[in-house]
């Protein structure tokens, strides 16, 4: 009898998704883990989520792959993310995915009930950036050119609804301005044509544009942050600039379906803030602008119900669209 009701429990446990955890016990996880991101290899969210899974599968004791889903901004990880059902699928979340495009786009999710923040990993600000050839070296220059000529200078963004449009959309509105959007399908072919002066501004992300910073190739105006960013201490922000409304950063934590049970989140939000406190991975994000604020899960809930209700805020004050 014993035999046969401990096997009954062993077919139980591997055929619920969660297993013993889904119980109260600590057999979580049983396999690999698959930490899905919504952009190609090299970006932004990327290089957060491999930085994270490098640490992050000795801890738990399984491998972590990650795996790349890019397209329509960032969603479409997300979106299988919320719709798995093994137990073993998370994501590496960013504001654009869970707080910018749900107020643009038709979802096949609910960003705020078919996935829970279960770790905060940190951010990276917008960086303005122009090209050498356009004769602004400050913010106010930059505002003065574009009233003395409006509509003629263009900014890039890496697609409608990315942080980088949104950003510029808010600094039209604070500063008074008219400037045209030119989507791109990511942000390097923006940055190549923004280096050879195709288009002539914008608001990419720190981890984007720091290496053609540095080597002179884009000329840094202000970062969208609350403070100056460690990589850039010369830079000022762009409340110094004048302009305070204009306060952007991709953001990034990981994201677990809503059904996970809450034994598996804190397991992993627990593994997750001990990887960051790691000084090789603090060095290594901190290397592209990475600014890491480890929260605990409950304030990450509340800072994501904050952003989501902010950018919907400010989608729907600039009327923002995707055409």
């Amino acid at each position: 009898m014993k035999r046969r009701a401990m096997s009954a429990a062993a077919v139980l446990a591997a055929l619920l998704p969660w297993g013993a955890l889904a119980q109260g016990g600590g057999d979580w996880p049983g396999k690999p883990v698959r930490l899905l991101v919504g952009s190609a290899p090299g970006g932004g969210t990327d290089a957060m989520a491999r930085a994270v899974a490098d640490r992050l599968g000795p801890l738990l004791k399984q491998a972590i792959v990650v795996e790349n889903r890019p397209g329509v901004s960032n969603t479409l990880a997300a979106d299988a993310t919320a719709k798995s059902t093994d137990g073993h699928t998370m994501v590496m979340g960013v504001v654009t995915a869970h707080a910018i495009a749900p107020h643009l786009l038709k979802l096949g999710y609910d960003s705020n009930k078919d996935l829970v923040p279960v770790a905060f990993v940190g951010a990276v600000p917008n960086v303005l950036v122009v090209s050498n050839g356009l004769a602004a070296r400050t913010v106010p220059e930059l505002v003065a050119l574009a009233k003395k000529e409006p509509g003629k200078i263009n900014y890039a963004s890496s697609g409608a609804g990315s942080t980088q449009h949104i950003a510029a959309e808010i600094f039209k509105d604070a500063a008074g301005v008219d400037i045209t959007h030119v989507p791109y399908k990511g942000s390097a072919p923006a940055l190549i044509d923004l280096v050879g002066g195709q288009v002539q501004m914008s608001f990419d992300t720190m981890p984007s544009v720091i290496g053609q910073i540095k080597s002179g190739k884009l000329r840094p105006l202000a970062v969208t942050s609350a403070q100056r960013n460690a990589q850039l201490p010369q830079v000022p922000t762009m409340a110094e600039s004048g302009l305070p409304a204009v306060q952007v950063s991709a953001w990034y934590g990981v994201y677990m379906p809503a059904a996970t049970p809450k034994a598996v989140q804190q397991k992993v939000h627990d593994e997750v803030n001990k990887v960051i406190a790691m000084p090789e991975t603090k060095t290594r994000l901190e290397a592209v602008g990475a600014e890491l604020t480890p929260m605990s899960q409950a304030d990450f809930i509340a800072f994501h119900n904050a952003e989501y209700q902010r950018y919907g805020d400010i989608i729907r004050k600039n009327q923002i669209k995707i055409d």
